[in-house]
């Protein structure tokens, strides 16, 4: 017994040394070909220490990282920094369709899962944050199953989130902004996608983005609270289509109260008349669906539904970053 005493503190006193050697702002190095510290991002993420105080980077060389990676509620002020973004690839092919027996995630099945239980859309990320002041810069993000139903490369949950110089990849659900009240920023980042591949309650800003669309369908799904006063605001945005995708909508309202704005951004002719579709009978009666100053053969305002705005430019000069992230100025 005395002997296992000894072992178990000599352990702890192992790991505590360890986790204490990156208690400090020093960069951290990922290398999938085992030439850095660390081989996995996850690994990387782990020795970090719960609420910093301070700036932690986590420097990603090229290479193709397939991980599902959460960054924990009690982390923040990191940031994951790729060397390359186009060869800095996270990726995992989860989508909700998956048996939860087979799942990534497997665990013992619960009273209410059914042997046939699926595991949905919320567990099929490949990126999911949970902290706070967050960055995510230089790197791909992608959901590589293909079109086999929902598959989220991101989902955040944390607040104060900045996104600058990304690719997020998928089909359909590529981005979801999954908690109320949050503020993301989105600079210079490439997102593609099939189905409402822009989605949930989140308040962000998309600042100069490229929006690429793979087929007929919807770009955005907002679920925006009905008393937060903004939800999704693209500006200085570009909107482009694959060949095969020739009708496209802007956005429809995954539940009452949707907001979103397109300013400012090119959208291509493929964009439909009317803009915007309601969902559900009755939600365009509450759908907060704006347009302003737009340019390209898809930003003709003239045949859009009646129930979509078409800001003024008294208007429109008072939705600034400032403003619709509450105060929040991102750090690039």
């Amino acid at each position: 017994m005395k002997q296992l005493l000894t072992l178990i503190v000599g352990l702890l006193a192992t790991v505590g040394a360890t986790a204490k050697s990156y208690d400090n702002p020093d960069t951290l190095f990922v290398a999938r070909d085992g030439s850095c510290e660390f081989r996995t991002i996850t690994d990387a993420i782990e020795v970090c220490r719960a609420f910093m105080d301070y700036h932690k980077v986590i420097f990603v060389k090229r290479g193709v990282y397939k991980e599902k990676i959460v960054v924990p509620q009690w982390l923040q002020n990191i940031e994951i920094l790729g060397e390359d973004r186009d060869e800095t690839i996270i990726t995992f092919d989860d989508h909700a369709n998956i048996p939860v027996a087979l799942s990534s995630w497997q665990q013992p099945l619960t009273a209410w899962q059914q042997p046939n239980a699926k595991i949905g859309t919320f567990r099929t990320y490949t990126l999911k944050v949970e902290a706070n002041a967050f960055t995510l810069k230089n790197i791909t993000v992608e959901n590589s199953s293909g079109r086999k139903g929902q598959a989220v490369a991101l989902h955040t949950e944390g607040d104060r989130l900045v996104f600058v110089n990304c690719r997020f990849l998928g089909n359909q659900d590529t981005i979801y902004t999954g908690m109320p009240y949050t503020r993301l920023y989105f600079k210079d980042c490439y997102i593609e996608g099939t189905t409402d591949f822009i989605f949930g309650p989140s308040t962000a800003w998309f600042e100069g983005c490229t929006i690429y669309c793979k087929t007929n369908s919807y770009i955005t799904a907002a679920s925006t609270p009905k008393d937060a006063q903004y939800g999704y605001v693209f500006n200085q945005c570009t909107v482009n289509c694959a060949p095969e995708c020739t009708s496209e909508y802007l956005g429809r309202p995954w539940r009452d109260y949707g907001y979103t704005l397109f300013m400012n951004s090119l959208l291509p002719a493929q964009i439909r008349p009317e803009g915007w579709h309601h969902w559900e009978a009755k939600r365009e009666q509450t759908a907060r669906y704006m347009e302003y100053n737009n340019r390209g053969a898809g930003a003709d305002t003239s045949k859009r539904h009646p129930w979509v705005r078409v800001l003024s430019k008294k208007e429109a000069q008072q939705i600034t970053p400032n403003a619709v992230l509450a105060g929040w100025a991102p750090v690039l």
